[in-house]
């Protein structure tokens, strides 16, 4: 009789002999072999011994002893459905490629967070639960604390503003891994709760940024190839040779159009733009903010040619309200100093150099209440930002990469529920009826 046994990932194989076994009697060889049921738990003792064929295999001296049993039939067609019918340990016992995805997440983020620490960064934690939901433009959720419960709370979208508060403080070189939430849709490439890496690091202009960025995922890619030799995983096939490519945001468009866009500070510009998908027959998108309109001809003109690594940079100022802003050489647009990096058609990372003037950031976050005025993206102006920048920010880069989906491009993974542990928002508040279990 020979048993698989799984552990971690491996796999070997144990024979079990009754004339290798010392005092086991035939009756009790053959219980033993009745009871069996996948998915059971067992200790074995034995020699290690390896096959003709190479195959490492433990010969039993013992009969092994059930640690615990498994008492469903753990299913062997986890991987013919699209969406699983199964709980995710389930999915985990009887689909290999399951549990690797969530031993790869794993690995990249053991890396990313060996990347930082190597170049000197300082890991740090900061506040989920906060008065006011900044750092990006989305829908926050809201709630209350008993102790002060008239205080409506937010939990976090980013945890930008609190990084760039510890660099005012002194820490040059920071970063973070954890959650952040947005009360937005669900589909294959979002889900409400999800995981970043944010990097803030002093004195770093975007050509240092671009350059660490291309660093961390070279590296990256040749650490999970090294890893998926024992693995299941089918990642694209991406070229990761630096430099990446770049793309300018607005001269790229003009270039696809064939027309030069509209001044973005005009007055009338939400206006223009409006016309412009008129006149190129493009759908509107539902509150047509300048912001929202301009992120669509992005998407729609350049972020579907970024197959391999590719950066965008230099978008208008309105679409990133927390970066520096300079006038472009070529069209005389307000452009942000800010660069996101592409692949597959998917952005992957977001870096920008800081703005550091508090007036300039005041004017930038007005406009932002502006342009969200009458959406169901309410922007509030944040006073405790402000009056942390008047003590003082050095010149910095941030950057900002969504670990859920850098895990789907690595691990080929089409669903972001795939790379999750256990599933999206939906799996994970699907209530289970205890009562409706059938028991023998």
């Amino acid at each position: 009789m020979t048993l698989s046994l799984l552990m971690d990932g491996y796999k070997v194989q144990v024979m079990c002999n009754i004339r290798r076994l010392d005092g086991v009697a035939p009756d009790a060889y053959k219980r033993f072999y009745r009871l069996l049921r996948r998915g059971d738990t067992f200790s074995v003792t034995g020699k290690p011994h390896r096959t003709r064929t190479g195959e490492l295999t433990v010969l039993a001296t013992e009969l092994p002893r059930l640690l615990s049993p498994c008492l469903h039939d753990v299913p062997v067609d986890a991987e013919e459905h699209e969406t699983s019918p199964y709980p995710r340990h389930v999915q985990f016992l009887a689909d290999q490629k399951a549990a690797d995805i969530i031993r790869a997440r794993s690995a990249i983020i053991q890396f990313l967070r060996q990347f930082f620490l190597d170049r000197s960064f300082m890991e740090v934690s900061t506040p989920i639960l906060g008065s006011i939901a900044g750092g990006a433009m989305a829908r926050p959720f809201q709630t209350s604390a008993t102790e002060f419960p008239d205080r409506q709370l937010s939990l976090r979208i980013a945890p930008e503003l609190w990084l760039k508060r510890l660099v005012v403080g002194g820490f040059d070189k920071v970063f973070e891994i954890g959650p952040s939430f947005r009360n937005e849709g669900l589909d294959k490439t979002h889900n409400p709760e999800f995981t970043t890496c944010e990097f803030y690091h002093a004195y770093a202009n975007l050509e240092d940024l671009m350059y660490i960025t291309e660093s961390l995922l070279s590296g990256m890619a040749a650490h999970i190839q090294e890893f998926n030799k024992n693995a299941s995983l089918k990642p694209p096939e991406v070229d990761f040779s630096a430099p990446f490519r770049r793309v300018d945001f607005t001269t790229g468009i003009e270039d696809k159009i064939g027309r030069k866009l509209p001044d973005l500070t005009a007055p009338d510009a939400l206006e223009q733009v409006n016309q412009l998908f008129k006149d190129l027959s493009l759908p509107i998108p539902n509150n047509p903010t300048l912001p929202r309109l301009l992120d669509e001809l992005c998407s729609t003109y350049l972020e579907p040619e970024c197959i391999n690594p590719t950066f965008i940079i230099n978008p208008p100022e309105c679409l990133s309200p927390l970066s520096k802003s300079f006038i472009h050489p070529t069209n005389q647009q307000r452009v942000a100093a800010r660069a996101e990096l592409f692949i597959d058609g998917r952005e992957i990372v977001n870096t920008y150099e800081e703005e550091n003037s508090p007036f300039e950031q005041r004017r930038k976050f007005e406009d932002q209440v502006r342009y969200n005025k009458g959406t169901d993206e309410p922007a509030e102006i944040d006073e405790s930002y402000l009056e942390a920048l008047e003590w003082g920010l050095p010149s910095t880069g941030g950057w900002g990469c969504g670990i859920d989906r850098l895990c789907m491009l690595f691990t080929g993974a089409k669903r972001i529920g795939d790379v999750l542990p256990f599933g999206n928002l939906r799996a994970v508040t699907r209530r289970h009826d205890g009562l409706s279990r059938t028991t023998d």
